[in-house]
């Protein structure tokens, strides 16, 4: 398991980094919007305002090729990932986990408690059953480094592959 959201965008091919940052530019977080034109300036050498009438597509494009865009936004691109077209995966593991959601999202209300052992196996397994192997591990790491004492268990599901 990484331990930060920069090693993991590391390990990510090229598409999945351009799934991700294509998600990020449709709606952009105000507090990280500026962050990823900074990151897309200085890795494409270009004046601020040139980044700024760039089409998402094409700042999509520009991002998904930086290997190291700060941890922040490298946490926010790998939500960004699975909110996507891996939305599904979300649904999967959280209804397998018993823990209340919406369309994959966790639902305010959830007190976030740590999740039992026994929960993860049976969202771990019901994961493995419909999903590559990478992916899986991708997802199981987002989640941990978004919230490390709410997820810790997560850190062992290595092991409980077959």
């Amino acid at each position: 398991m990484e331990t930060t959201a920069v090693r993991l965008w590391k390990r990510l091919s090229r598409e999945e980094r351009l799934a991700a940052a294509t998600v990020f530019f449709r709606e952009p977080p105000e507090e990280l919007f500026g962050s990823a034109l900074v990151v897309i300036v200085k890795a494409r050498h270009l004046r601020p305002q040139v980044a700024r009438t760039m089409a998402p597509d094409e700042q999509a494009r520009a991002l998904a090729g930086v290997l190291d865009p700060g941890e922040a936004l490298a946490a926010s691109l790998l939500v960004a990932l699975h909110l996507g077209d891996r939305r599904p995966m979300l649904a999967t593991f959280l209804n397998a986990a018993g823990i209340p959601h919406e369309d994959g999202l966790l639902k305010d209300e959830s007190p976030a408690v740590p999740l039992g052992e026994d929960a993860a196996r049976t969202g771990v397994k019901a994961l493995q059953a419909a999903y590559p192997g990478e992916q899986v591990q991708t997802y199981l790491n987002t989640l941990w480094l978004q919230d490390p004492e709410r997820w810790a268990v997560l850190e062992r599901a290595g092991e409980w592959t077959a």
